[in-house]
């Protein structure tokens, strides 16, 4: 058998739709939103049409929570939809629990014409019956051309059939757009459910009928969809759709996690909430996650989504499997919070500030100024977002709850660090001009001079004394925005022991 070319025309009259449909049954992960960015990208690209679906026919596992959350997720990400939820469009409605009706009309259809049957048989029975015969597992075609008494012996009995579609025999050949041509032997594909017992359908009839009613034209999905994709071709030709309507298919690869094993959604780095919450910049995520599997070329590897969108094209996407590396993507993601305007900085490390309680909510008019001014000190020393509350909390703290961490604490005794504390403060605390270059002076001059001491042993102590940690945003800048009264009595503080 030739293969199926699945080639939805693209015409000027017809530019590409493509859809995100993520089913609401818990956190979004990477690998969905990969899926959901190469859509996206294409999209935008080619000038084609976004479509945001909601597949929520699993009535069990889907929640408004989720559902409410993927809405969420796209938006903090910038990834924009052209139709679905909230923005309405010409296919509505995007969520497939509102679209019962005309799955059900479809499947009678298939009924009627002999492409789909009733099935009485139980999960058990199946596995029973493949075992004793030493099949792989799989449904075995047993109901497909019962005698009425038999059916009616099965209705006597109480038993609700599912309804199964009829696969053709022979091959199915279709060309994928990342992995080339691909063959599978219907010898291999069982007869699949469309409806369960209660009538309600399942992704195997909604996703395939909703992207032809839809009008999609190309369908880029995960690797593990792949041995779906001739049962959906058959369901197409059962339907009479034109070869010109049928979705063009693209496969991406897996998403691996450490050990070359598949990315679990079990694992909390493969939810998005983590990375969110711990101050991950959207751009950098989507940054990282376009390298899995997609190359801009020349090896860049920091760019824009709008760098990413003029060069998308499907035949960079390769066909092997990408490795996700945590470390990498909080590189990527430090680099790029280096390069935002300190503004822009202040602005979104605010929100993890007041998370964490470090400032207010609103913030003070105080707490904004010395935000701002210290922004660009901690920018350059951090690589999420999270990491400014550690790194900023000695300036906003008040004094009464301020505390020094007790492993910092730690590395020097009392006796070592009080001469240092004693020395410093004097030097400083007859300083006319309260500003970085002369607090620095006058610190370098009675510590590293007058003492003796190495600077990291001179500095250390003070480090510890004013901030309650080892590591900070730049010494002497810290002091000038903590300010002389705080900054002697800290250093008098931690002295005293």
């Amino acid at each position: 058998m030739a293969p199926v070319r699945p080639a939805a025309e693209v015409t000027p009259t017809r530019p590409v739709r493509v859809r995100f449909a993520p089913s609401p049954t818990g956190d979004m992960h990477i690998g969905v939103i990969r899926t959901a960015l190469f859509n996206w990208a294409y999209a935008r690209h080619t000038g084609g049409a976004f479509v945001f679906r909601i597949e929520d026919t699993d009535r069990v596992r889907s929640t408004e929570e989720s559902y409410a959350g993927a809405l969420d997720v796209l938006r903090w990400l910038g990834l924009d939809w052209d139709e679905g939820p909230e923005v309405g469009g010409p296919h509505a409605p995007y969520r497939q629990s509102e679209r019962l009706e005309i799955y059900s009309g479809i499947a009678a259809q298939l009924q009627e014409q002999g492409s789909a049957y009733p099935c009485f048989c139980t999960p058990e029975e199946v596995t029973a019956r493949t075992a004793a015969a030493g099949r792989p597992p799989g449904y075995d075609g047993h109901c497909r051309a019962l005698e009425p008494d038999r059916v009616a012996a099965y209705e006597a009995e109480g038993r609700r059939p599912v309804l199964r579609f009829r696969m053709p025999a022979g091959e199915t050949s279709f060309v994928d757009l990342i992995r080339g041509e691909v063959t599978f032997d219907s010898a291999h594909v069982p007869d699949y459910v469309l409806l369960r017992a209660d009538g309600h359908p399942l992704y195997t009839l909604t996703a395939p009928a909703d992207d032809v009613l839809m009008r999609i034209t190309h369908v880029l999905r995960g690797e593990d969809l792949l041995s779906s994709t001739p049962r959906q071709l058959a369901l197409y030709a059962a339907l009479g759709v034109p070869p010109a309507d049928v979705p063009r298919f693209g496969h991406l690869p897996f998403v691996m996690g450490e050990g070359n094993a598949k990315l679990s959604k079990r694992n909390r780095e493969a939810s998005i909430a983590f990375y969110r919450s711990e101050g991950f910049l959207p751009e950098a995520l989507l940054n990282y996650l376009a390298l899995l599997g997609w190359s801009l070329g020349g090896d860049r590897e920091d760019f824009t989504l709008t760098e990413m969108v003029a060069a998308f094209d499907l035949g960079r996407i390769g066909s092997n499997p990408a490795r996700f590396d945590l470390k990498k993507l909080t590189d990527l993601n430090g680099r790029k919070i280096r390069a935002l305007p300190a503004a822009d900085f202040a602005a979104r490390a605010t929100v993890f500030l007041q998370r964490d309680g470090v400032l207010g909510t609103p913030p003070s008019a105080a707490e904004q100024l010395l935000l701002v001014a210290a922004a660009p000190l901690v920018q350059e020393r951090i690589e999420t977002l999270a990491q400014a509350s550690g790194m900023l909390r000695f300036l906003f703290v008040d004094e009464r709850h301020f505390a020094i961490d007790p492993a910092a604490a730690a590395r020097a005794t009392a006796a070592e660090t009080a001469p240092v504390l004693a020395a410093a403060a004097a030097a400083l605390c007859g300083l006319a001009d309260w500003r970085a270059p002369l607090i620095e002076a006058a610190l370098r001059a009675a510590l590293v001079d007058g003492l003796g001491l190495k600077p990291r042993t001179a500095f250390g102590p003070v480090r510890v004394a004013v901030t309650g940690s080892t590591v900070s945003p730049p010494l002497f800048e810290s002091l000038e925005l903590l300010g002389r009264e705080r900054t002697l009595r800290r250093m008098q503080a931690a002295a005293a022991g």
